[in-house]
């Protein structure tokens, strides 16, 4: 199956959050998936990457 990969608008709506914040969170979340580089001056994140650290996110707040 082929790999999904998001821009960091995407990112940024599917969190609401501001286009800026994924690159905040892969430079100071060690959990956060780090960017791709697809070709110069295109950069995304995996989708799988960023579910797993959602469900990673969601597993560790249940057990608080």
């Amino acid at each position: 199956m082929a790999e999904t990969y998001l821009s960091d608008s995407q990112i940024a709506a599917r969190y609401g959050v501001h286009r800026s914040t994924p690159w905040r969170w892969a430079k100071t979340d060690p959990d956060f998936p780090q960017p791709v580089t697809l070709t110069p001056g295109c950069t995304r994140w995996k989708l799988s990457e960023l579910e797993a650290w959602e469900a990673a996110k969601a597993a560790k707040a249940n057990n608080a």
